[in-house]
């Protein structure tokens, strides 16, 4: 067997170099501040210790943690869950065999919103939801009352927004494993005198199954790291109502200058994400 010439590594040193740097240092970094007091303000700026399992003992005795591990799930289900995944499967089957005209200005109007960036899409929300906003205009014409949408019902306007934001990208998932679906099989179906949801519940979904789990995957980890749109738009509050892990990691890490905690609470972020993953993975391999 011939030996590859110790030459052709070389080629791979500019990608190993930037992966190791960039990505393999800085989760080492990460992991290991996370056991250390490391701040930059108060007697832990000078004295860098090791302090062990200490910032996950006070995170999880910490209430606001609590609190943001509850609003991020809340965000999670109706955002990513419930509002991207599944509108954008409705999306896919309302397009699914319509005339290419149908199709463009549809796909148009749901792809602007994601291709637009986070930062964009937050300013846009928020002249959408602010008290003279777009929102409120269009409800005074039916006689209906202004109302501050971003703080009496903060989390539902990021929700909204995330949703707008993301669809897109499920109902193109869908679209491209809906039009793998042979028409003789629905055909088939239709003969024997399925109805449609029978024929979405039996035949569609289960052929689909593979793409929906995927896009589920991608997408709950996509809504996990969401820091821009909700920033912007409500900063984490009013109070902590829309404070997700994201931005109370963020509040700690550069708020209040608690490397060591801020990092902590990046690891619990990571493994939430994990976990996700590896449930659907899972679910990959269950029959519908």
């Amino acid at each position: 067997m011939k030996r590859k010439a110790p030459g052709a590594f070389l080629f791979l040193m500019p990608s190993v170099t930037l992966l190791l740097v960039f990505f393999i240092v800085p989760i080492v970094l990460t992991i290991c501040f996370a056991f250390t007091n490391m701040a930059l303000t108060g007697a832990a700026a000078k004295n860098l210790e090791f302090v062990g399992f200490q910032n996950f003992v006070n995170m999880f005795q910490d209430p606001d943690f609590r609190i943001s591990v509850w609003r991020t799930l809340v965000f999670l289900i109706f955002s990513a869950v419930i509002g991207q995944v599944v509108l954008g499967f409705i999306l896919a089957l309302l397009m699914k065999e319509k005339n290419v005209t149908f199709r463009r200005i549809i796909g148009i109007i749901v792809i602007a919103g994601w291709v637009t960036p986070e930062i964009v899409v937050a300013f846009c929300m928020v002249a959408f939801f602010s008290d003279n906003g777009s929102l409120n205009q269009i409800l005074g014409w039916f006689g209906v009352s202004p109302i501050s949408w971003l703080f009496s019902f903060p989390m539902v306007s990021v929700v909204i927004a995330n949703i707008w934001h993301g669809t897109a990208f499920s109902m193109m998932v869908y679209q491209s494993a809906l039009d793998d679906i042979p028409k003789e099989v629905e055909e088939a179906a239709i003969i024997d005198g399925s109805t449609g949801f029978q024929i979405i519940r039996h035949i569609t979904i289960p052929m689909v199954k593979g793409s929906i789990v995927t896009n589920m995957m991608l997408v709950t980890l996509q809504t996990l790291g969401v820091f821009t749109l909700i920033y912007t738009m409500t900063g984490g509050g009013p109070g902590t109502s829309t404070q997700t892990l994201p931005i109370f990691m963020y509040n700690q890490a550069f708020v209040n200058y608690q490397f060591g905690y801020g990092t902590a609470i990046s690891l619990v972020l990571l493994f939430i994400g994990i976990i996700a993953s590896l449930f659907y993975i899972r679910s990959m391999k269950v029959k519908v």
